[in-house]
């Protein structure tokens, strides 16, 4: 049996399937993430920079990805880059510092599906996960 949390934006999201990827090098924001996320029976996972998270999305297959941009090693747009290269079909919504605007414009073309400029209204990046999720 599958178990459904309702949600108050009238979307439905299946608890026992859906994985989410955070990727971030700030711990506060990864925590915080998973906190909000968890409530709606979310699978969380954690990565604080581009190698971890390339390890963890190629044997947990997460739905879905949020991907900070600026992180030290491999930043974001390079873990794009292999998330593609490797066929990884997740659905990418990514985090950035304001001016990153070049590097949001390269994302896109690699497959992001949205973007957050920090600092971000926290329950409005909640309801385009859950919008993504339930698409």
């Amino acid at each position: 049996m599958v178990e459904t949390v309702p949600h108050k934006e009238g979307v439905t999201v299946s608890a026992t399937e859906k994985k989410v990827l955070v990727v971030d090098d700030q711990y506060g924001i990864r925590v915080l993430l998973q906190e909000i996320l968890l409530r709606d029976g979310i699978q969380i996972y954690q990565a604080a920079n581009g190698n971890v998270a390339l390890e963890i999305a190629r044997t947990e297959r997460p739905d879905l990805i949020l991907l900070d941009m600026k992180m030290p090693g491999m930043d974001g747009l390079e873990l794009l880059r292999h998330l593609k290269k490797e066929e990884m079909d997740a659905k990418v919504i990514m985090m950035t510092a304001y001016g990153e605007l070049d590097m949001v414009e390269e994302a896109t073309h690699l497959g992001a599906l949205a973007h957050f400029t920090k600092p971000f209204d926290i329950m409005e990046l909640r309801a385009e996960v859950l919008r993504q999720l339930s698409s």
